[in-house]
């Protein structure tokens, strides 16, 4: 079911993105539409790495402060 949503969001840009080039005059709710779904993804994936990057960078710290 993910891979199948996934491939038609896939689609769904690639179409977007293909009209936005052919017409000059640009597809500004479709551009829209990809902007909202790049801050999609970007909240999806900074909740998934978020506490994995938070612990990376707290030892990081230690170590360069020697704590």
């Amino acid at each position: 079911m993910i891979r199948t949503a996934f491939g038609r969001t896939v689609q769904r840009v690639r179409d977007l993105l293909h009209d936005a080039y052919e017409d000059e005059r640009g597809d500004v709710p479709g551009w829209v539409l990809i902007t909202l779904m790049t801050a999609g993804l970007v909240v999806v994936i900074w909740a998934l790495a978020g506490p994995a990057l938070a612990d990376l960078f707290e030892q990081a710290i230690e170590r360069v402060s020697g704590l």
